[in-house]
């Protein structure tokens, strides 16, 4: 079997001295599809945060992409970053810019200075997340669907290992979000690690993909109580 592209043994994850997660032992490879479950509070936001550096390991061992997330030097956590896709519930796109000049100031910001190299890029993913016709809106003239799909978009732009999706179908209503997972499954089926927290047992019951619970500080593999339901739905 391939190198994991997240491996965690033994793995405790703290918030001001407080433990939230206790024992977390994972690894996930390439093209898996990941659901992460839980009540509010139980640490979904907080695991996803240590895989891109924004939250300190406190304990344990952990390795995203190679890189030792226990002593990682903050110069290289950009260097990382611009590996993982990072799709948020509340969208953070830059209101007062256009769909392409949001996606411009990322590729801007991560190396990129070839402006046609740029342009086509843009037009590149907004044609794979089907908003091709967007791209000079503004995004209070967008749907919320319409917004995810660019979220989406920015998240793909440096074709990235890992795609980390935190309740991306919070804020949309059941179609537009199954729409989402659909067009999430996409890219782990090309190859991408897409590790997606949700509060939807309905669209977990959909799609397949491992199913991870926790509860009580604690990770819990619990993809066997879904899987029955989700053949049942799908035929």
């Amino acid at each position: 079997m391939e190198e994991a592209l997240v491996k965690y043994l033994d793995v405790e994850i703290q918030q001001e001295g407080i433990p939230i997660l206790e024992h977390v032992n994972l690894e996930f490879h390439k093209g898996e599809f990941i659901f992460l479950i839980g009540k509010v509070g139980t640490g979904k936001t907080s695991l996803m945060k240590t895989m891109y550096g924004e939250l300190d390991i406190t304990s344990g061992e952990a390795r995203v992409l190679d890189n030792d997330m226990t002593t990682i030097k903050r110069k290289n956590i950009p260097q990382l970053r611009r590996r993982v896709g990072i799709i948020f519930q509340d969208f953070q796109l830059l209101i007062d810019r256009t769909v392409y000049e949001n996606l411009a100031f990322v590729l801007k910001a991560t190396g990129w200075d070839d402006k046609v190299k740029i342009g086509e890029r843009i037009d590149e993913v907004l044609n794979k997340v089907g908003m091709q016709d967007k791209a000079q809106k503004m995004p209070s003239e967008l749907s919320g669907g319409e917004q995810q799909r660019i979220v989406i978009a920015r998240a793909v732009l440096n074709n990235p290992d890992i795609i980390l999706a935190d309740e991306p179908t919070g804020n949309l209503d059941t179609e537009t979000g199954v729409d989402i997972v659909n067009l999430l499954q996409e890219f782990s089926e090309k190859g991408a690690l897409v590790i997606m927290s949700t509060h939807n047992l309905h669209i977990v019951r959909k799609f397949n993909g491992k199913v991870l619970e926790l509860e009580d500080k604690g990770l819990t593999d619990v993809t066997g109580e879904y899987g029955e339901e989700t053949i049942k739905e799908n035929n």
